[in-house]
C-alpha cells in the first residue's frame, strides 16, 4: 500500500555531510508519522530519528543528536535525513519507514519501509 524508496547515500570522510531523501508513494505521506533507522553490518537495526505528521515534533538518538536533522515536505511526500560532522561509527545501511502505532523508537511500531541507502564514513 505505502511505498519508500530512499536515495542519497554514498561514500564520504569523516566530518563530512550527507543528505538523505525518502520519498513515498502509494498513500497520503502527511497520516503517517515517518522515522529513520539504521542497520550496521551484524547489528540490529536501530533508531535515529523520527517526526511527526506534520513535522512539528521530532526525536532523536543521543548518539546522532545534534548531528543529524529530521525533516519532511508533505508537499514533495519526502522526509529528509540531513547528516552532517559524519564519524565513521555511522556506517551503516539507512532506512526510512512509516509509523503506525506504538513508541517512536521501536522498529515494531512502523509498517512501511524502504530499501535501504548505504552510508559509509571512511577515517
Amino acid at each position: 500500500q505505502v511505498q519508500l524508496v530512499e536515495s542519497g547515500g554514498g561514500l564520504v570522510q569523516a566530518g563530512g555531510s550527507l543528505r538523505l531523501s525518502c520519498a513515498v508513494s502509494g498513500r497520503t505521506f502527511s497520516n503517517y508519522p515517518m522515522g529513520w533507522f539504521r542497520q550496521a553490518p551484524g547489528k540490529e537495526r536501530e533508531f535515529v530519528a523520527a517526526i511527526s505528521w506534520d513535522g512539528g515534533t521530532t526525536y532523536y538518538a543521543d548518539s546522532v543528536k545534534g548531528r543529524f536533522t529530521i525533516s519532511r515536505d508533505n508537499a514533495k511526500n519526502t522526509v529528509y535525513l540531513q547528516m552532517n560532522s559524519l564519524k565513521p561509527e555511522d556506517t551503516a545501511v539507512y532506512y526510512c519507514a512509516a509509523r503506525y502505532s506504538g513508541d517512536y523508537y521501536s522498529p515494531s511500531s512502523y509498517a512501511y519501509w524502504g530499501q535501504g541507502t548505504q552510508v559509509t564514513v571512511s577515517s
